[in-house]
């Protein structure tokens, strides 16, 4: 005898042996119980969740020798022969096959007949969605008021292309994607029935590459069998499948939250070996960003669908929910970016450094943990505090007559020194020179631009934050400019920021002023040439200002 494929062998022969369609069985046992049967029904869901099998299982409760019943007999010649695919009074039918009027038309001159074995004439129409516009306005009458002898059982994976006057017509079930863990139980069941040697740890890769689809892991169930020889083994199940073990992934995500470029490009070369597909490594990894956020935010969230929670937890406590979020977002962005790579390794190579770079909460250090950060000392003014005995001693710079401010028809008034106390030092640097001098980057730099020196007392630095940028002051900007200037004074340094009304300019202020000014001038610059007026004279040209950009200056 030939061998029959797992998908035909173990396809279920009554509702009670359905997985995961309770509410589409459940309808219908009540339905056949209480003889409230209709004339039509459509059944619809993506490919191998059931529809064929539900349809063929109501055929025999129809007509099984026992009489209607939800629980058919499954050993009468009716019920054998449906199984068998040979009961006369069964008329299954490919709509994707016979799409033409004609074939509709053909079909149905036989409705009005008598069934010949049968107590029912069940048409059993696949992807009825193929079928031609004139197919389904010759069916519609007949679908509507059939004789009483015949059902219609329609399925399709696609019902909006169904006209609506087939939809009202139907009694519509709609079958669900079977969930995660009732497939994982049911290849189980089956393997041990089947006295087939396999792993625990093999199954999840199988119903999770199957989406769903009972039909499409009965297939790969049955590839992994012959892959491995009649063993399913997990490490088998991943080389066939071209996934990637889970310890993998981890070991990646433990070096991306350590900053460990080197050891992600290591652990890439080991990967590659493989020859993975990398939107799938990709795919592993967003899904287990998401498990960690979940268990983050939902503590105890963890399914049985994950098959190591407890390293999940681990990064949960570990990893910070701002860098799991990016993270998430980074890998996301990459699978659409890995798509116009033509070297996919690449694209996966610059999205895992992406998540490295794009961390601006963590300060510099972070990133270069075996480099000191430079110092720009032509800035660095160490201040010196006032005493009761004597003056403080200015630096020869501030006695220097200050830089006349070329944007301005006049020089701004000399602001007046704050002494809020014994302590307070009666110079306070410029800030912008300050700025130069943190080489800070990202959110904590536009904070800090949009904030000026207010004091320094001792180890406490008090900045005023332009109250419309309030938004800007959180715990990790702010943290990595303590940290910038406790390395510009050479101590530890506790930084006070207020939001408030700014004194005077900003730097982020004085910037955008300058900008303006630079723009001004090369519109008026393009104005004034004298090809631009030419063309305006001769053709009503117009300079369009957003198009005029001002060139560096070296």
């Amino acid at each position: 005898m030939s061998y029959q494929v797992l998908a035909r062998k173990w396809r279920p022969k009554t509702f009670q042996e359905l997985v995961g369609q309770e509410h589409v069985s459940r309808a219908l046992i009540n339905g056949l119980d209480n003889d409230r049967l209709h004339h039509a029904f459509l059944f619809t869901g993506t490919r191998g969740v059931g529809k064929t099998t539900i349809a063929r299982i109501l055929s025999k409760s129809l007509n099984c020798d026992t009489g209607i019943t939800s629980t058919p007999c499954g050993e009468c010649s009716a019920c054998a022969e449906i199984d068998a695919g040979r009961f006369i009074d069964l008329i299954e039918v490919d709509a994707a096959s016979r799409t033409k009027v004609e074939d509709t038309r053909e079909l149905l001159e036989n409705v009005q007949y008598a069934p010949t074995r049968g107590r029912y004439k069940v048409y059993l129409i696949d992807e009825v969605h193929m079928l031609s516009n004139h197919s389904f306005n010759a069916l519609l009458k007949t679908l509507e008021e059939p004789p009483p002898h015949v059902k219609f059982l329609l399925a399709t994976t696609d019902p909006q292309k169904l006209p609506v006057t087939i939809l009202s017509r139907c009694l519509q079930f709609n079958l669900k994607k079977l969930p995660f863990a009732d497939i994982v139980s049911y290849l189980g069941n089956l393997l041990q029935q089947e006295a087939i040697e396999y792993d625990e740890s093999a199954l999840s890769p199988i119903a999770r590459g199957a989406e769903g689809s009972m039909r499409d892991a009965l297939s790969l169930l049955d590839q992994a069998i012959a892959f491995g020889g009649g063993r399913v083994g997990d490490e088998d199940v991943r080389h066939m499948l071209g996934t990637i073990e889970s310890t993998h992934v981890y070991q990646l995500i433990e070096q991306l939250h350590a900053q460990d470029a080197r050891g992600v490009m290591e652990t890439v070369n080991e990967l590659d070996k493989r020859s993975p597909d990398y939107l799938d490594v990709l795919a592993e990894m967003i899904s287990v960003f998401h498990h960690i956020a979940l268990e983050q935010q939902v503590n105890g969230s963890m399914t049985d669908e994950w098959d190591d929670p407890k390293r999940i937890q681990q990064f949960a406590e570990m990893i910070s929910p701002e860098d799991v979020q990016l993270y998430y977002q980074t890998a996301l962005q990459g699978r659409n970016d890995l798509r116009m790579n033509p070297v996919p390794r690449d694209g996966f190579e610059m999205t895992l450094l992406r998540m490295i770079a794009f961390r601006p909460w963590k300060s510099d250090s972070d990133h270069q943990p075996d480099a000191q950060p430079a110092k720009v000392e032509k800035a660095k003014v160490k201040a010196q505090p006032t005493t009761n005995s004597a003056p403080a001693e200015i630096p020869a710079s501030v006695n220097e007559e200050p830089p006349v401010n070329k944007y301005e028809a006049e020089p701004e008034p000399e602001k007046p020194v704050q002494q809020s106390s014994a302590t307070t030092q009666s110079y306070l640097p410029d800030w912008q020179e300050v700025l130069d001098a943190l080489n800070l980057k990202a959110m904590a730099l536009q904070l800090a631009e949009n904030c000026q020196l207010e004091a320094i007392e001792d180890d406490i630095v008090r900045l005023i934050l332009d109250q419309s940028h309030a938004r800007l002051m959180t715990d990790g900007p702010v943290q990595k400019i303590e940290t910038a200037l406790t390395d510009f004074f050479g101590k530890s340094i506790k930084l006070k920021i207020q939001p408030g009304i700014v004194p005077s300019e900003t730097p982020a202020q004085v910037r955008a002023r300058q900008n303006e000014a630079r723009q001004k001038a090369a519109v008026a610059s393009i104005e004034e040439d004298e090809n631009v007026q030419m063309m305006k004279e001769m053709f009503g040209a117009t300079v369009s200002a957003d198009t005029v950009q001002p060139v560096e200056e070296n």
